[in-house]
């Protein structure tokens, strides 16, 4: 029952690693749980979910904060990208 979560761009340094995998935690149903779970590191961990704009992808699809996660999934937080 793991979880893959990957780290890109600003997010990756704020956090110094771009990727980890660990067991789904107990009670932890979506992504806005999985920020949580997070946020209990304390750190820079707390910040993840105060970035503004910060996107996210389950699946290699782009989701809202209220989109299911389940066992083996991957999950992804970047921020915004802009271009021109």
């Amino acid at each position: 029952m793991m979880l893959k979560i990957l780290y890109f761009a600003s997010v990756r340094e704020l956090l110094g690693q771009g990727s980890e995998e660990l067991p789904l935690p107990a009670g932890v149903l979506d992504v806005a749980g999985l920020l949580g779970f997070l946020a209990q590191r304390g750190g820079a961990w707390e910040h993840l979910a105060e970035i503004r704009n910060l996107r996210q992808a389950v699946n290699q699809e782009l989701v809202g904060r209220d989109a299911p996660i389940g066992s083996g999934d991957e999950v992804a937080f970047f921020p915004p990208v802009t271009g021109g």
